[in-house]
């Protein structure tokens, strides 16, 4: 296998709302999209948002996951103050900020903050991994 990720799929639940709020951060819906799934350009992977039960039903896995689902996207930017004005972003889109912009332990700046359907999403300033902002 290549190293590699094409594509995240987020299984939501409001597919509309969901779509609007990812329009929302500015991120370039594709043309591929319709009615039934929504796909999003990014630097990197294709972010994809379908049903989340038709991404059960697809997987063959039942759709009974509650709460903290054990991982987080992330976005780093270039600058502390991007990590701000993203989260002034996700709230006029209608996400929830979970933890507010804080100096990390580790040396950089980040916060959490969730969409419509409750992903969790780091968004950081990391001084020592600039790369990933690119």
């Amino acid at each position: 296998m290549e190293p590699k990720i094409s594509l995240i799929t987020l299984g939501v639940s409001d597919l509309e709302r969901s779509r609007r709020f990812y329009n929302g951060l500015g991120l370039r819906e594709r043309s591929e999209s319709n009615e039934t799934v929504a796909f999003f350009s990014t630097r990197g992977a294709v972010l994809a948002l379908w049903s989340r039960a038709s991404l059960a039903e697809d997987a063959g896995v039942p759709d009974d996951a509650r709460g903290f689902a054990g991982f987080a996207l992330a976005h780093n930017v270039r600058t502390k103050e991007e990590v701000d004005g993203v989260l002034r972003q996700v709230v006029e889109a209608g996400g929830r900020v979970v933890k507010p912009a804080e100096d990390a332990f580790w040396g950089g700046y980040n916060a959490y903050f969730c969409d419509p359907d409750g992903f969790l999403w780091e968004v950081a300033w990391n001084p020592y991994m600039p790369d990933l902002a690119e």
